[in-house]
């Protein structure tokens, strides 16, 4: 094959990559989006891998099905998950979200989480927490992570922020989510949100992050 054919067909191969990937639209769901967008760079690599070989064409429809595979890892249960937590969480200010490695976040700031120097969990906090605990799979992994404003030393807000992720910990505990699938962390002031300088920047910077991970799934031979 003649490096101009070959040329005009990697370039063919990289449009239906880059309509692949286009598909993964607003409108979609989370997995539509994780499988359009799979098969988009699946696509583009399989094409510049079959143009190695003369045949980019098949070499970008090979890809683009693989990426469609791999790039929907975002489980039914997963996004069932997702819209229970939006739905459950709507008008509050805590935000529910999809991650670009297929963890599901809930961050749940000052308002629902915690007052200024204090760690225990408040009362509005709890249906959040409740609906979160709810059906979850055993072994789903969870990571709380403390986060705390800058108002304070280090000294004060390093253990301050761990303390918050436990006192989440404890409470999931009493619904259920026991055990080593429960991680729990604190980053201080280091991983701000908002300014520090302003009332409502140190609210938002006041919070505590909870990650939803499903374990990664081995095929048997």
């Amino acid at each position: 094959m003649t490096s101009e054919r070959r040329n005009s067909m990697l370039r063919t191969a990289l449009a239906l990559g880059a309509a692949c990937a286009l598909t993964a639209c607003q409108s979609m769901t989370a997995r539509e989006q994780g499988t359009a967008t799979g098969a988009g760079i699946g696509a583009i690599f399989g094409a510049i891998i079959g143009s190695n070989s003369g045949n980019a064409g098949k070499g970008a429809v090979i890809g683009a099905v693989g990426g469609a595979v791999a790039g929907n890892l975002w489980s039914k249960h997963m996004e069932e998950k997702r819209q229970a937590m939006e739905k459950a969480t709507e008008g509050t200010g805590v935000v529910v979200a999809r991650t670009d490695d297929n963890q599901l976040k809930v961050n749940v700031p000052s308002d629902f989480s915690f007052d200024v120097g204090r760690s225990d969990v408040k009362s509005n906090m709890r249906p959040v927490l409740d609906e979160f605990a709810k059906g979850l799979d055993p072994n789903m992994q969870v990571r709380i992570v403390g986060h705390t404003d800058s108002t304070g030393s280090d000294a004060i807000n390093n253990p301050l922020s761990v303390r918050r992720a436990e006192s989440v910990r404890d409470y999931m505990a009493t619904k259920g989510v026991t055990g080593g699938r429960v991680m729990t962390e604190g980053q201080g002031s280091r991983s701000p949100v908002a300014s520090n300088e302003t009332v409502a920047g140190r609210a938002q910077n006041r919070r505590v992050e909870i990650f939803l991970r499903e374990p990664a799934k081995h095929g048997g031979s």
